[in-house]
C-alpha cells in the first residue's frame, strides 16, 4: 500500500467510525437506551425492561465480536481489552466512582452526548467538566494519584485476561475454540433471557435498542480490527490500527474520547493533533442523537432548575471523568465493548458502575427525605 492509499483508508476509516456512532446516537435517542435508567428503574419500579435492553445488546456485541474472530477477521488479542493485567482495584474503584456519578449527571457518557444532541445545555456543561476531569486523569494530577494507588495492585493472569483465555487450558480447548464457544454461547444465552421478558418482547423499542445498540458495537470493532488494520504501514513497515489512540483494536467508548476530543479543538491548529476513532465517535453520537431529535420533533432546550441542580451535575462529571479513565472505560466502553470480549477487567469494572449507582441511587433518595 502507497502512502497515498494509507491517507484515504485513514479518511474511510474515519466517515465509518462517524456512521457507526451516528447510528448509536439515534438509536440511543429513539429508545431512550440507558444504564443509568435501567438500573433506577429496577430500584424504582420493579422493571427490568431496559436492563433486558443492556442484555440484549451485550449479547449481540459478545455473539459478533467472536463470530468476526472465529472468520479470522479481528485477533481478540490485539484489542485494549487483553492484557496479562487484571486491574481489578482500579476498575472495582474507578467503576464505582463513575457509577456514582453517572447518576448525579443524569446519565453516563453516552448518554451525557446523546442528551446534547436532543438540546440539554446540562448536559454540555457536564461534557466539559468530565472531559477535564478525564483529562487530568490521563495525563495530569489525578492521573499521579491513580499510577501511585490502584493501578498498582493487579492479579497477573497469563496467557490473558479473557475469560476464555484462562479457561481454555482446564477444559483441554485451544484458545479460538474455547472463544467460540464461551462467547458465542454465553451471547446467545444473554439474548434469549433478555428476550424472555413480556415487557421487552411487547415493545418495539426494546427490540431496536438491544439489536440495534448491540449491532453498533460489532461495527465498531469491525471499522477498527478489520477495515482499519493495515499489515504493513507504508513508512515504518509495522502493522497497525488506523485513526485509534491507543494503537490497538478499539470499539465504542466514551471518556478518554471526551478527553481527546477537547484536547483536539483547544489544539486544533497543531498539525500532530488529528482525528481518532474516538473523536469521531464523540461527535457521531451527537450527530446521530440531534438528527433523530429534529426528525421526531422532541429537540427540546434544557437548562438546570437551580443551585444544587447544578452542583450535582458538577460533581457527578468529575466523578465519571475520575472514575471512567481509572475503570478503563464506561457504561459502553467497559460495560459493552469490554465485556464482548469477555474480558475480566471489564466485568469487575461493570460491577462497580452498578455498584457506585446504587449508592449514587441512595444518596438522593436521602436529599429527597431529608427535603
Amino acid at each position: 500500500m502507497d502512502l497515498a492509499a494509507f491517507q484515504s483508508l485513514y479518511t474511510t476509516v474515519l466517515w465509518a467510525a462517524f456512521a457507526v456512532s451516528a447510528l448509536f446516537g439515534a438509536v440511543a435517542h429513539r429508545t431512550h437506551f440507558c444504564t443509568m435508567g435501567a438500573i433506577s428503574d429496577i430500584v424504582n419500579m420493579g422493571d427490568w425492561t431496559r436492563m433486558r435492553m443492556w442484555v440484549m445488546a451485550i449479547g449481540v456485541a459478545m455473539l459478533g465480536f467472536h463470530a468476526m474472530a472465529a472468520l479470522g477477521w479481528i485477533d481478540p488479542t490485539q484489542t485494549i481489552y487483553y492484557s496479562g493485567r487484571v486491574i481489578w482495584l482500579s476498575a472495582l474503584v474507578g467503576g464505582a466512582l463513575f457509577g456514582f456519578g453517572m447518576v448525579l449527571a443524569s446519565g453516563c457518557g453516552s448518554k451525557t452526548l446523546v442528551r446534547i444532541g436532543g438540546g440539554s445545555l446540562k448536559a454540555v456543561v457536564v461534557f466539559f467538566v468530565m472531559g477535564v476531569a478525564a483529562f487530568a486523569t490521563l495525563r495530569g494530577i489525578t492521573a499521579v494519584l491513580r499510577d501511585s494507588t490502584v493501578d498498582r495492585i493487579a492479579i497477573e493472569m497469563q496467557p490473558g485476561s479473557a475469560l476464555p483465555s484462562w479457561l481454555a487450558p482446564l477444559l483441554g480447548w485451544d484458545a479460538s475454540t474455547a472463544a467460540w464457544v464461551i462467547g458465542g454461547g454465553l451471547g446467545l444465552a444473554l439474548m434469549v433471557w433478555a428476550a424472555l421478558g413480556e415487557g421487552f418482547r411487547r415493545s418495539p423499542d426494546a427490540w431496536l435498542a438491544g439489536l440495534g445498540i448491540g449491532a453498533t458495537v460489532v461495527g465498531m470493532w469491525w471499522v477498527s480490527g478489520r477495515l482499519g488494520f493495515v499489515a504493513e504501514h507504508p513508512e515504518t513497515l509495522e502493522p497497525v490500527f488506523l485513526a485509534t489512540n491507543s494503537g490497538r483494536m478499539e470499539a465504542l467508548t466514551f471518556t478518554a474520547p471526551m478527553a481527546y476530543t477537547l484536547d483536539w479543538l483547544i489544539y486544533f491548529s497543531d498539525k500532530n493533533k488529528v482525528l481518532t476513532l474516538g473523536v469521531v465517535s464523540v461527535l457521531g453520537v451527537v450527530a446521530g442523537a440531534f438528527a433523530h431529535a429534529v426528525v421526531s420533533r422532541s429537540f427540546r432546550w434544557e437548562g438546570f432548575a437551580g443551585t444544587r441542580d447544578t452542583a450535582l451535575h458538577l460533581v457527578g462529571a468529575l466523578c465519571m471523568g475520575v472514575g471512567g479513565v481509572t475503570a478503563m472505560g464506561c457504561t459502553v466502553g467497559q460495560g459493552l465493548s469490554g465485556l464482548s470480549t469477555l474480558s475480566v477487567t471489564s466485568a469487575i469494572a461493570f460491577a462497580g458502575i452498578v455498584t457506585g449507582a446504587l449508592g449514587g441511587l441512595r444518596f438522593q433518595l436521602w436529599l429527597l427525605e431529608r427535603d
